[in-house]
This record gives C-alpha cells, sequence and structure tokens, in this order.
C-alpha cells in the first residue's frame, strides 16, 4: 500500500473520532485545525472531508462545514497491518536521537515526523509519550513535544535505573527451575562469548550484538510489561554507546565479554550473591564507558 494512501486512511479514521466527540449539527473547525489535528496536509483532510460528505457524514460548502451525524464503525477504512511498526519506530527515532542529528531542546513537529518515520501522526504522539518518562522528550507548556537529548545527566540515571532493573532479574534467574529456556540461552551465550574471545582480534566490533543477546537473556526471566519497556530504550541507548567511542575498542569488548562469563558461571552455580556482584561489577564498566563514550563524541 503507497504511503501516501496509508496516511488518508489514517488520518480519515482520526477525523472521525474527532468528529464522534461533537453532536451532530455542529461546526466543523477550519481546514487548518483538522490538518493539526490529523498531522497531515490540507490537502489530505480536503481528501477527507471529500469522502465524508460522500458518505453523509458532514456537509462541506466552502469553508461550512457541518455533521450530519455521528459516524459509525462501518465508516472507517480499513488500515494495512502495522505488526512490528512500533518496534522499528523505536529503533529508528532513537537511531535519530543517538546519532545526534539533532540538537537537544529541538521542538518537536508531530506532523513532519509522522512523515519522516512513516507512522500515523496518534501513533508517534503515543510514542513520544512513552519516551517522555526516560526524559528523552518532553511536553511543551503550550502543546507539542520538545527534545531534551542524550546528556551526562541522563547517562548517570539510565545507568542506576539499568543497574536496579537488571540486579532483579539476576536473582530471578538464579531462582529459574532447572527446565527454564534460560540456562539453554546461557550456554549458547557461553559458548559465543568464548568463541568471539578467540576470535577478538579481527572481529571486536560484534560485541555490541552479543552485548545486547546477554543483557536481553538476562531481562527474559521477569515477567513486567513496565520493565521490558524500560529494557527496550535501555538496550538500544547501551548498544549505541559502542559506536561513538572507537579507542581500545578491542580491549573494552574483551574485558566485557570476561565480565558477561563470569556472570554466567556464578548463575549457573546457582550463586546469587556471586552473580550479582560479577553484575554489579560489569554494570560499572558499562556506565563509565557510556559516560566516556559520550565525552568523546562531544569533543569529536
Amino acid at each position: 500500500m503507497a504511503r501516501s494512501d496509508t496516511r488518508f486512511r489514517e488520518a480519515f479514521n482520526h477525523l472521525l473520532d474527532f468528529c464522534a466527540t461533537m453532536p451532530a449539527g455542529a461546526e466543523l473547525p477550519a481546514e487548518a485545525t483538522l490538518s493539526e489535528a490529523a498531522g497531515v496536509s490540507r490537502t489530505v483532510v480536503r481528501r477527507c472531508l471529500t469522502r465524508m460528505a460522500d458518505l453523509g457524514i458532514v456537509a462541506w460548502d466552502g469553508r461550512a462545514k457541518h455533521l450530519l451525524r455521528a459516524p459509525l464503525t462501518a465508516d472507517r477504512i480499513a488500515l494495512p497491518d502495522t505488526s512490528g511498526g512500533r518496534d522499528q519506530l523505536e529503533k529508528r527515532f532513537l537511531d535519530w536521537v543517538l546519532r545526534f542529528d539533532v540538537p537537544a531542546d529541538t521542538p518537536l513537529s508531530v506532523a513532519e515526523l509522522a512523515r519522516t518515520f512513516d507512522v500515523a501522526p496518534h501513533d508517534l504522539k503515543e510514542f513520544l509519550a512513552s519516551l517522555s518518562r526516560f526524559g528523552l522528550v518532553a511536553r511543551r507548556p503550550r502543546g507539542g513535544w520538545i527534545l531534551r537529548g542524550f546528556t551526562k545527566d541522563f547517562a548517570i540515571e539510565l545507568s542506576d535505573f539499568r543497574l536496579i532493573l537488571e540486579l532483579d532479574a539476576i536473582a530471578k534467574v538464579a531462582e529459574a527451575p532447572v527446565d527454564h529456556p534460560v540456562w539453554q540461552r546461557l550456554a549458547e551465550l557461553r559458548a559465543a562469548h568464548l568463541a568471539l574471545a578467540d576470535r577478538i582480534a579481527t572481529d571486536f566490533h560484534e560485541f555490541s550484538k552479543l552485548d545486547e543477546a546477554f543483557h536481553e537473556a538476562i531481562n527474559s526471566v521477569v515477567r513486567n510489561r513496565f520493565m521490558a519497556e524500560s529494557q527496550k530504550v535501555i538496550s538500544l541507548i547501551f548498544h549505541y554507546h559502542y559506536m561513538w567511542d572507537k579507542t581500545h575498542e578491542m580491549d573494552r569488548n574483551l574485558a566485557a565479554i570476561n565480565e558477561h562469563l563470569a556472570v554466567i558461571d556464578a548463575l549457573e552455580a546457582r550463586d546469587a550473591p556471586r552473580a550479582c556482584e560479577a553484575a554489579r561489577q560489569h554494570l560499572r564498566t558499562s556506565k563509565s564507558t557510556l559516560l566516556s563514550s559520550l565525552r568523546h563524541h562531544a569533543l569529536g
């Protein structure tokens, strides 16, 4: 389905929702207001109004637009399957933010970003709302959003929050039953870490993906929707810091491999205190590396 057609369908359904809040006979606002509400151009709004007039939902004569009846479910237009779209939006938006393509404290246009990332404006608004609790974006006092950016304070607070989440996950892994899939996954990760350590001189750049897989496995034992949502953002941010600072990358990655293996060793021994201490040491190192990478990028 063409991007423009998808945008029209989403805007049409959004305007139906908008009209559903009004009584029959009410006058619709100006096209500029409808355009802002739906996050699309006036041209798309006019297409929507034409269809709404054809369906007998509105009476449209020049600037005069009146609601004739309440929209029905049958009036809505089917949308394409967007499964997986949220994950892609997260990755693309964070890529945009964490590559520093836009400075901190920049106002964000929902309509423009919706077009950039090819998503519905209301989906983007929901996504920005979810990011706001991490401090990457914030609502503006008079409406709209602003990019707060990735700062030193943000990195410190995120690292501290990560420590709380992952120490809880480590404790739960240590208590997992013997038939829990996490044990098979940890065995696979042990082998992958040892293999990468053997070829670290040439393939050290592959560590970021292995790091992501390791932390994903540890956190997989926690069945908590809020933690899962938090870990998505945390994982992506810590993944990106590997791209910022390439100095001593091989040595850092080999050290992190050994720290991961220390956590796996303790977990497989069902030694929760030792596993937590090994995880604490690894996360301290990760925090230090993140801050160093942030300083390096700022100087670069």
